[in-house]
């Protein structure tokens, strides 16, 4: 999808807007029993400058904390190290568990965030996720989706246990998102050869 040129990207992102509105719309209350659960990683790396890992999924363009879903009966710590080695190339080992942020409205969700540090492994792009890069934790990219600034401000921040949040992803944030997404798509990914539109 993303080596497409640009009218592919702009219509292929048609195709995930619906699959991605059945996702969070209409799966979580007609085909789902049990309550999502993402884990997801905070990967740090130290300078300086200290820096994060993100990455660029490929049905929705737009930085984020790399990361997934848990598997039945799969612990959260378990599915993160997986998560990030099917996703990244790396072996993590979660180190902290940041906190739960809940989530209703689109796609309701609990993330579980952990701070994590690289073990091994080679860094190495998927089907899933086309780009890694890493960011300054000073000046993230403007195309991190909102909904991760916060988890990895409080896991850069000092502070006594996990942190617990409640949040509502209404049609602002829905809306910011897809802000992101077109203009990654006009623009095409990060390190694409911008000859090819």
């Amino acid at each position: 999808m993303w080596k497409r040129r640009r009218a592919g990207r702009l219509l292929g992102g048609l195709f995930d807007y619906a699959r991605t509105a059945w996702w969070g719309i209409v799966s979580p209350r007609v085909s789902e029993s049990d309550p999502l659960v993402i884990a997801q990683a905070v990967i740090l790396r130290e300078g300086p400058p200290r820096q994060v890992l993100l990455s660029v999924r490929s049905d929705l363009f737009g930085w984020e904390l790399p990361g997934g879903t848990l598997e039945a009966g799969e612990d959260a710590r378990a599915a993160v190290v997986r998560e990030i080695r099917e996703e990244t190339g790396l072996e993590v080992e979660p180190v902290e568990h940041v906190g739960d942020w809940v989530r209703r409205g689109f796609r309701p969700h609990t993330a579980r965030v952990f701070l994590c540090r690289v073990l091994g492994g080679l860094e190495t792009t998927s089907h899933e996720t086309p780009r890694l890069a890493w960011f300054d934790v000073e000046a993230p990219p403007d195309e991190l989706f909102s909904w991760y600034r916060e988890p990895l401000r409080f896991a850069l921040s000092e502070r006594e246990g996990p942190h617990h949040a409640e949040e509502v992803q209404g049609l602002a944030t829905i809306w910011g998102a897809m802000k992101i997404d077109l203009a990654m798509r006009w623009r095409g990914l990060p390190g694409m050869d911008r000859t090819e539109d």
